[in-house]
């Protein structure tokens, strides 16, 4: 048995190797067809996972299943919440996942495939996830404590001040840019204001019914999320032929306040309640799109169209300024590795683990994701025509618009016309997609031309579109909500240094997650207690007493 499971992971070393191998020393007419990064990145994941992880686990760590996590041993109801690990995984997935996979590989593909792919995919198994790991590791030990606060711990009062003060300086900008994103995504987008609007409610629902309703039905509970979900994505298409769809057809500051407004909900409400249930159910989403485009591609499998390298390496390509290294590795961002990641991991999800070893697939495995996520979005890119990407994604005052951005960027050696882009834009029902910067567009055109040669032709292509857009809201919109609860711990912590009663969580209710109980019956004792009746009285003084 153990030969054969020898052979199986030899098989798949090997396999990730070759196809690593394939996409990196293809050169010219012979490009490699998209199929060869699925399989490579898949293999070095899983080996990754399999032995890496494991000897973080029990060498490093020492992480052990017998000594109570932080949401046992320090439960409030609120912040410190034991969750099934499925859960805790969904979160923390929905929470590292932002714009930075989506868009930053395809921003980056201005270089060619080759230098984003490789540190995509190798700098994620030995550097992001690890990473991760590690911290959610050392936080575990440390009753759930943020990163500031360790820092406090380990160099002192003054330096630690200094560094929770920097840190949540960049947290707090780090929100701003995501709100504007997600702002920018969603301004006038009836389909994705209403979809997004309508898993707040269902994430309630879902959070009571595992919590009070039905507890630990965790099987139940996901079933009856994702359908409303999915029916919240599918009916949010025809939202704009209804008579309430100008309540979602909003402009950037009455969203922007709108999104302010759910980011203090989702920072102050208990964490079973809005939070952890809403980005559990919007990583099926993401999980579920990502593989369905997957599936898209074994299906397709089409070679690349973008070179391995362009002639961009050396710093004057047009979607931006600088040279492959170091601005590869940093427009790759959280696709690999991401520092935002260790505020997370040291923030709401140390605080919700059952087990310690469950860290591993949480800490290791969400990273590994992530990263298939920044794979999915290099394809995308590498799959649109190279002119086409550098006409949507250059800005005008580099390439001007129109005929003149076409003949510019067809004399760098990436042919493309004025009709094609046309085409291309009433495929999709955009009136133009030159100068469409920022990654987001062209991913979502990406996107689209894979679900429509795959499912349903070019005839829904401008449904897959808007499906696209929709998907990139939802994504960065789980980011942001549990950026800002991991901010309110920060500033607990920074606050805790003048007035210690400010940096400790547990001053909630230890039974807060029975506030529903606790409301039904002061609501029942205040009707009954007025009455005169003696029977009556007594039922309400029994509706108090009773837990």
């Amino acid at each position: 048995m153990r030969a054969i499971r020898f052979t199986l992971w030899a098989a798949v070393g090997v396999t990730g190797a070759y196809g690593l191998a394939l996409i990196a020393f293809a050169r010219g007419e012979r490009r490699p067809s998209v199929l060869w990064f699925i399989v490579a990145a898949l293999c070095i994941y899983a080996i990754g996972y399999r032995f890496y992880s494991k000897f973080i686990a029990e060498r490093v760590l020492e992480l052990d299943d017998a000594q109570p996590t932080p949401a046992v041993r320090l439960a409030n109801g609120r912040d410190y919440v034991p969750t099934p690990r499925w859960i805790t995984f969904g979160h923390h997935f929905a929470a590292i996942a932002g714009p930075g996979p989506l868009v930053g590989p395809v921003l980056a593909a201005q270089f060619g495939y080759l230098p984003s792919t490789l540190w995509i995919v190798i700098g994620a198994v030995l550097g992001g996830s690890v990473q991760d790991f590690v911290i959610l590791g050392y936080s575990l030990k440390r009753d759930g404590r943020s990163l500031g606060r360790m820092a406090r711990e380990e160099i002192g009062p003054v330096g630690g001040a200094i560094a929770l003060a920097g840190v949540m300086l960049i947290m707090v900008i780090l929100i701003a840019v995501l709100g504007l994103v997600v702002v920018n995504a969603m301004k006038h987008s009836v389909w994705a204001t209403s979809t997004v609007a309508a898993t707040v409610p269902i994430a309630m629902f879902v959070g009571l019914y595992m919590t009070w309703l039905r507890p630990g039905r965790v099987v139940e509970a996901s079933a009856i999320g994702v359908t409303l979900i999915l029916l919240a994505v599918v009916g949010g298409r025809y939202v704009t032929g209804l008579g309430c769809a100008s309540w979602f057809d909003l402009d950037a500051p009455h969203l922007a306040a709108w999104i302010i407004g759910y980011g203090f909900l989702a920072s102050v409400l208990p964490i079973w309640l809005l939070l952890a249930p809403r980005d559990y159910l919007s990583a099926f989403i993401k999980i579920g799109t990502i593989a369905a485009l997957a599936g898209g591609i074994v299906a397709l499998h089409p070679p690349t169209l973008m070179p391995a390298l362009t002639r961009f390496t050396d710093g004057t390509g047009p979607v931006f300024g600088g040279k492959v290294f170091p601005f590869a590795f940093i427009t790759v961002a959280c696709g690999a590795i991401s520092g935002f990641h260790a505020l997370i991991a040291s923030g709401t999800t140390p605080k919700m683990l059952e087990r310690a070893r469950d860290a591993r697939m949480v800490g290791y495995g969400c990273m590994l994701m992530e990263s298939f996520v920044a794979v999915m979005a290099m394809i995308a890119a590498i799959m649109l025509k190279p002119g086409v990407y550098f006409a949507i994604n250059a800005p005008p005052g580099v390439v001007g618009t129109s005929a003149a951005a076409c003949a510019k960027i067809t004399a760098w050696g990436f042919p493309v016309t004025p009709a094609e882009m046309n085409q291309i834009a009433t495929a999709v029902g955009e009136t133009s997609l030159f100068a469409r910067t920022g990654g987001a567009p062209s991913l979502a055109v990406g996107m689209a031309q894979i679900f429509a040669h795959s499912l349903g032709g070019t005839a829904v292509m401008a449904l897959w579109y808007h499906f696209a857009i929709m998907f990139e809201a939802l994504f960065i919109l789980s980011t942001l909500d549990a950026g800002t609860r991991v901010a309110r711990f920060m500033l607990q912590d920074l606050l805790g240094h003048f007035w210690a009663p400010f940096g400790k969580f547990q001053l909630v209710p230890e039974h807060s997650r029975d506030f529903p109980h606790r409301g039904v019956r002061v609501g029942l004792f205040s009707l009954l207690r007025h009455h005169r009746s003696a029977r009556w009285h007594q039922l309400a003084m029994a509706v108090v007493r009773y837990r």
